[in-house]
C-alpha cells in the first residue's frame, strides 16, 4: 500500500467512497452525497497540516484509491488551534486489511510533525470497527455525546475519542 497526498485527480474515487458512506452507513453524519465539484473543492481546501491523504494499492496497475483520510481543525476558537480531528474512510471491499490503521498512523505522524497536541475522533457509537481502529492507534474514549445526530430516522450517539501526541 502506498500513501500519498490527495490530488484533484483522486476526487472521483474519493467521492465514490465517501458517498457510499453517506447513503448507506452512519460513518458520516452527512445526509446529502457530494458532487464531484464539492469533492474537488474539499481537496483544494486541504493543504499543509490539514492535507488529505489517499491509500493506493501499489499492486493495482490502475492505481485505484482504496481509502482516504485527513486532519481538520477541531474547533474555531483560538485556544483549540493545537487540536485537530481526524477522518478515515476505507473502500468497503477493502475493509479489515489494515489500510485504515496505516492511514490513521500516518495522520498521527503528520499531526505530531505539524506541532499539534491532541487528535480527536468523533465516531458513531455503534461503529465498533472504527472505535477499535482508533484504540489500536492509541486513542482513548473520553466521552459519549447522547443523541447528537439523526440519520436513517434514528437518533445516534457519538463516541468522542482522543490521542495525545
Amino acid at each position: 500500500m502506498t500513501l500519498r497526498l490527495a490530488s484533484l485527480g483522486d476526487a472521483e474515487q474519493i467521492c465514490r467512497i465517501y458517498n457510499y458512506e453517506v447513503s448507506n452507513t452512519v460513518a458520516t453524519f452527512d445526509l446529502v452525497p457530494r458532487s464531484l465539484d464539492d469533492q474537488q473543492r474539499w481537496i483544494s481546501d486541504r493543504n499543509g497540516a490539514f492535507a488529505a491523504i489517499v491509500a493506493v494499492d501499489a499492486d493495482d496497475e490502475r492505481g485505484d484509491v482504496v481509502g482516504f483520510g485527513s486532519l481538520s481543525p477541531y474547533k474555531e476558537r483560538a485556544a483549540y488551534r493545537t487540536s485537530v480531528e481526524d477522518s478515515v474512510y476505507v473502500r468497503r471491499d477493502r475493509g479489515g486489511q489494515g489500510i485504515g490503521k496505516l492511514m490513521l498512523a500516518e495522520l498521527l505522524r503528520i499531526g505530531a510533525a505539524s506541532g499539534f497536541h491532541a487528535v480527536f475522533a468523533r465516531i458513531s457509537a455503534s461503529s465498533e470497527a472504527s472505535i477499535a481502529l482508533h484504540r489500536s492507534c492509541g486513542f482513548e474514549l473520553v466521552g459519549i455525546e447522547r443523541e447528537a445526530g439523526r440519520k436513517f430516522n434514528r437518533w445516534l450517539d457519538v463516541a468522542l475519542m482522543q490521542a495525545l501526541l
